[in-house]
């Protein structure tokens, strides 16, 4: 076993640049997502369960729709294949794949079953920290009738015509029914075609026999081998008996925080790691795989690469709240920043930190902002950084440029410069985000960061912080934080000189 250790760099960049639009073909479940979120606010009298003030709803596509919704971002063609009831899910399903400009013509309308929907409902407490209470599904399982199949499969055979690759997201609902795959697989096979599946969760995956590659996770793995996968070796044998026995291309297991195991035909297995990453939300980041592992496939990338550049998004995907698309400029900006010698991934650009902010404001959660010099970073910087982070559920640290530094404290300051004062501040756990200003205030800054909380020491009063007028203007707060007696850069700076 070898693991691959390569930074992300050059080559993945390259192969973003070379993707194109592929045409790519998705069959599988399609699913309505719906949220709806609120402030968790008490116990209900009626019963001893928590009592959701909802005040806002959204609609987003879910299961092998999900699929097609990621690789439109990415700049795919897709074409998507299913089935959905003949329910008003449908027509928004419809509508939302029509505003990506998603081919749903082989999408089938079965009056029979309803259209898969999964409705989430996400509280806050306290007005912050969002979190899933409970999911509610609408579904059905049995497999498609006889004749409802037979269309199908001559939608798919039809939908064939100049397709770079296949993609199947199978969520066991019944449509990736054994006798479809299998005729799908033999089309491919017959014309050159990749194809590639997100298994069910189940001890009999001969349904995706002949197929090109799979992605299970290390549980789906688990139960279709019979092994416990409680090892990278482990992992590796699982990858190997599921190439052989299903014929496969190449044996892919997913290991959630240890990253992708691959059994290639030829050569030793290889691990590939992940780097460590802020997870939210697990949810989509199995679709975010498929999706990317086609995409660069289709673009003529060998499976080392493809699998690399899937970790990547996988790993932009658990960093968000629910499923959301991560679009190429964000792959390149995290491959730029994961460079050897590359600034940490929290000292961002305020063009990168405000397409985080819109993200992450669309998962619910609130925004932190605090600023400061930071010259020299002690105990007190600690204590307070952390009590502003507490705030919200992400903090945003303002940092004073060199020049903006000198033109504050004076020739002398800062001690040092805002790219080691940057990276201090990106390796504490209660800060989000680091960026860099360079005007004689924040104001600027704070108009674009829109805060819900404006944080500042205890030693200001709410008049003199700058920007409070404008936060408390959108419905914001100020915070005035503790601080800790005895310290502070100057003091530290003035007992070093003495020494």
């Amino acid at each position: 076993m070898t693991v691959e250790t390569r930074a992300h760099g050059a080559d993945l960049a390259e192969l973003m640049g070379r993707l194109g639009e592929p045409e790519v073909l998705v069959l599988g479940d399609l699913m309505l997502d719906r949220y709806i979120w609120g402030d968790a606010e008490r116990i209900s009298q009626e019963a001893p369960v928590m009592l959701l003030r909802a005040d806002r709803r959204e609609e987003r596509l879910g299961g092998a729709s999900s699929v097609s919704m990621m690789l439109a971002k990415l700049g795919a063609r897709v074409r998507l294949a299913g089935v959905v009831g003949a329910d008003e899910d449908a027509r928004r399903v419809r509508a939302l794949l029509d505003s990506l400009g998603v081919d749903h013509e082989a999408v089938l309308e079965d009056s029979t079953r309803p259209t898969t929907v999964k409705e989430r409902y996400i509280g806050r407490a306290q007005q912050k920290h969002p979190q899933q209470m409970i999911r509610v599904d609408y579904e059905t399982r049995t497999p498609l009738e006889p004749g409802v199949e037979k269309r199908l499969s001559s939608a798919l055979e039809a939908a064939l015509e100049k397709i770079d690759i296949v993609l199947v997201s199978d969520y066991d609902k019944g449509v990736c029914t054994p006798a479809l795959l299998a005729r799908l697989t033999q089309h491919c096979r017959a014309r050159g075609i990749r194809i590639l599946a997100d298994p069910i969760r189940g001890r009999d995956y001969r349904k995706y026999h002949g197929m090109s590659a799979m992605t299970p996770n290390r549980l789906e793995a688990g139960l279709a081998t019979g092994r416990t996968l409680d090892s990278v070796a482990e992992a590796h044998a699982a990858a190997i008996q599921l190439r052989d026995t299903l014929d496969l291309e190449a044996g892919i297991i997913t290991l959630d925080s240890e990253g992708m195991a691959l059994a290639p035909h030829s050569g030793d297995c290889l691990l590939f790691p992940v780097r460590p990453r802020q997870v939210y939300d697990i949810t989509g980041a199995g679709d975010m795989v498929l999706a990317v592992l086609g995409l660069a496939l289709a673009a003529g990338a060998d499976y080392p690469r493809a699998i690399r550049l899937a970790n990547v998004a996988g790993g932009l995907e658990v960093e968000k709240i629910g499923v959301a698309p991560v679009s190429r400029q964000e792959i390149l900006q995290d491959l730029a920043r994961a460079n050897v010698g590359g600034r940490p991934a929290k000292l961002v650009s305020l063009g990168e930190l405000l397409a985080h902010l819109e993200t992450r404001r669309a998962g619910g959660a609130r925004v932190s902002f605090t600023n400061g010099c930071f010259d020299l970073l002690h105990a007190g910087h600690v204590q307070y950084l952390a009590e502003a982070r507490a705030q919200g559920d992400l903090l945003v640290v303002g940092l004073n440029s060199d020049a903006s530094v000198s033109r504050l404290k004076g020739p002398s300051r800062p001690v040092n410069p805002q790219e080691a004062r940057g990276a201090v501040l990106a390796g504490l756990e209660a800060v989000d985000f680091v960026v860099v200003f360079d005007e004689p205030t924040p104001l600027e800054l704070v108009r674009a960061v829109r805060p819900q909380v404006l944080v500042k020491g205890a030693d200001y009063r709410r008049e003199t912080v700058v920007g409070a007028d404008l936060v408390e203007s959108w419905g914001g707060r100020v915070h005035l934080a503790e601080l800790k007696a005895g310290y502070s850069s100057t003091r530290l700076i003035t007992r070093m000189e003495a020494a």
